[in-house]
């Protein structure tokens, strides 16, 4: 099984990347859905979050006030990290589970969409890796005109994550999203052959095909011994 992980930074064009695999038939375990599933009311991500940042932080339904969150969080690099750490594990599961469901239906190829992929050290799963990467201004002008926030507000969220430059030059893949739309689409296309090579045997047999070969291979093996021991 092949997994490709697939990161960025805000406002660079990620989530239309994971889109266009979604309309190529590519099974897409999108990190910011599950992260919003463990923050949901009542689950275990939940209660360790208001426990650590108080009641404050809820709308009158009690779920998670994201947006007032995300202030609490974006401008406080330590505030940031403990939610990461509050949230990881749970996320880190949520993952690991939608992965192996998809492996158990046989899917060969399937792409990670993880914000922090380099961040949480996920990239040592994946193979490859790509990011979609923009120049720092275009970012900020992007960033900016998407959620009508101000350049400083920006600008502080963009500093909250990995530098882009430093991402790009941690991939085995770089999407330049500078361009059009069009721009995007003809630049996704030319990674297509790079991502849907054939799999090598170690991929081959981490899959459930080459699994269930194994297993076979094996059992085959164990009855052709008992058969030959039984001949002595």
């Amino acid at each position: 099984m092949r997994i490709i992980g697939l990161t960025g930074g805000i406002a660079t064009g990620k989530s239309t990347v994971s889109n266009l695999f979604k309309a190529n038939a590519f099974p897409v375990v999108d990190a910011d859905i599950i992260a919003r599933d463990v923050l949901k009311k009542g689950t275990g991500g939940w209660r360790k979050v208001i426990a650590t940042f108080g009641e404050d932080i809820l709308l009158e339904n009690r779920e998670v006030d994201r947006a007032k969150l995300g202030q609490i969080v974006f401008g406080d690099p330590s505030k940031r990290q403990l939610l990461n750490s509050l949230l990881g594990p749970y996320i880190s599961y949520g993952i690991f589970w939608e992965v192996f469901k998809l492996w158990l239906k046989g899917f060969k190829i399937i792409i990670l969409d993880i914000p922090l992929l380099f961040e949480a050290k996920m990239d040592r799963w994946t193979n490859p890796t790509i990011v979609v990467w923009i120049d720092p201004e275009t970012q900020l002008k992007r960033l900016m005109a998407r959620d009508r926030t101000s350049a400083q507000d920006a600008q502080n969220r963009i500093n909250a994550q990995m530098p882009l430059d430093m991402k790009r030059s941690k991939a085995d893949i770089v999407i330049d999203n500078n361009g059009s739309l069009e721009d995007l689409n003809e630049n996704f296309k030319k990674i297509l052959d790079q991502v849907t090579k054939p799999l090598t045997w170690t991929e081959f047999w981490l899959s459930r095909q080459g699994a269930i070969v194994a297993f076979i291979s094996i059992l085959a093996g164990v009855i052709g011994c008992k058969k030959l021991l039984a001949r002595l």
